[in-house]
């Protein structure tokens, strides 16, 4: 049996627990949360997806994350996605969510901010590359290469603006 989580409806309220794979396949809308992290000089961090990833692969992505687990709060989820893809114990605070609709299956974002002042120890896994930029120098990769279409809106939601 693969990953279980809670299959939601457009109130983000639980119909049934299901596999994740089966979600992604049947385009079954379900809950992610996601960290955006900063460091102590308010930089933002970036990274870039490993080859190998099952989902957006070598793309750039603001958003720290994956699929809340039956019973997990967003919060929860987040807070033990961060320590498993960057090694970072640290607290995370929820900020808002939003149902993003246009990725590989229909989604809510769990939208957490963490900030981190430790070294980072990420999963090769899962990230192939990461660095810490500005907002300035943030929204020219986001505009500039592959880059996670739920991460973009969640950042553009982040910041409060659009892209230019």
């Amino acid at each position: 049996m693969g990953e279980l989580i809670e299959r939601v409806d457009e109130q983000d309220r639980v119909l049934e627990v299901v596999e994740r794979a089966e979600a992604v396949r049947q385009r079954w809308m379900h809950r992610i949360a996601t960290t955006i992290c900063r460091d102590p000089m308010g930089r933002i961090l970036v990274l870039r997806r490993a080859e190998g990833h099952v989902r957006f692969p070598g793309h750039y992505d603001v958003m720290v994350g994956g699929a809340a687990g039956v019973g997990e709060s967003y919060e929860d989820a987040a807070a033990r996605e961060l320590a498993e893809e960057l090694g970072a114990g640290v607290p995370v605070r929820f900020l808002f969510k939003f149902l993003f609709q246009d990725g590989i299956s229909p989604v809510w974002f769990g939208v957490h901010e963490a900030l981190i002042a430790e070294p980072l120890a990420p999963d090769p896994s899962e990230i192939a590359w990461h660095a810490w930029l500005t907002e300035l120098e943030l929204w020219k990769v986001v505009n500039r290469g592959p880059f996670v279409p739920g991460g973009r809106e969640a950042l553009r939601r982040y910041l409060g603006r659009s892209a230019q």
